[in-house]
């Protein structure tokens, strides 16, 4: 019987990971084809089972992904108990059930990922996968060198020491200023905190890039399907 197309390609296809990465899997004998261990250019039938570590591959379910700008005043989940507006009102007109990708808080804005491939949401909200994420904050005050170099060192916050984190300042406005802040952790409003920490409260918060995706000039309440290669490199950040 004909095989319809090599397994690495299946992968990719059906959205598990890129194809370079699911060879990766494939060499490490994380892939099997009806309960047995594949090889490299190994084939799929329509009829075959596929499984990567052990869970069912299928290419039944369209997979969304796609890339919201989140005003403030909404929450990123999918039900509030206050009853406040979530980010899923904002991406109606996709027609599938979407999920967002980790949190962002209320009165923040910025980048948020949403999609209906639970295994990217879980893949990528797991503490393993510290994903870089980079915000401009508004603060009081124009934070000192020594401040500056305090952040980064990390500081106590909620009886915890933060790992070492990136901040720049980027603009003074009068009696305040503008911050880049690159994190790798994700604590429940984390920046918020640091920036308090050191003497210099937020007055308004935006994420602007994850990983490599960046919000660019997405319009506020807007969103956007998510590229291929966007697509492919997030895929790649689970393997």
């Amino acid at each position: 019987m004909i095989k319809i197309e090599r397994v690495q390609k299946y992968l990719s296809r059906a959205g598990v990971c890129s194809r370079r990465s699911a060879e990766k899997l494939i060499k490490c004998g994380r892939v099997s084809i009806n309960g047995n261990v594949c090889e490299l250019g190994s084939g799929v039938e329509k009829s075959d089972i596929v499984t990567v570590d052990g869970q069912l591959v299928s290419m039944s379910e369209e997979r969304v992904y796609i890339m919201l700008h989140k005003p403030e005043g909404y929450v990123t989940t999918s039900k509030d108990q206050f009853e406040r507006p979530t980010v899923l009102d904002l991406v109606k007109e996709y027609g599938v059930r979407l999920y967002p990708v980790g949190r962002l808080d209320y009165d923040s804005s910025g980048l948020v990922i949403l999609t209906n491939d639970g295994a990217l949401t879980f893949a990528l909200t797991h503490p393993s996968k510290r994903v870089e994420k980079i915000y401009i904050a508004r603060v009081v005050g124009i934070p000192t060198p020594e401040e500056l170099e305090n952040f980064r060192r990390g500081v106590v916050i909620d009886d915890y020491r933060t790992a070492p984190a990136g901040v720049q300042k980027v603009k003074e406005f009068g009696k305040q200023s503008s911050l880049k802040i690159t994190l790798r952790e994700g604590k429940n409003r984390q920046v918020r905190k640091m920036c308090e920490a050191i003497g210099h409260p937020v007055v308004a918060l935006k994420r602007v890039a994850t990983g490599r995706l960046y919000l660019g000039d997405l319009p506020r309440g807007s969103s956007r399907a998510l590229t291929k290669s966007e697509i492919a490199y997030l895929k790649d950040l689970t393997v």
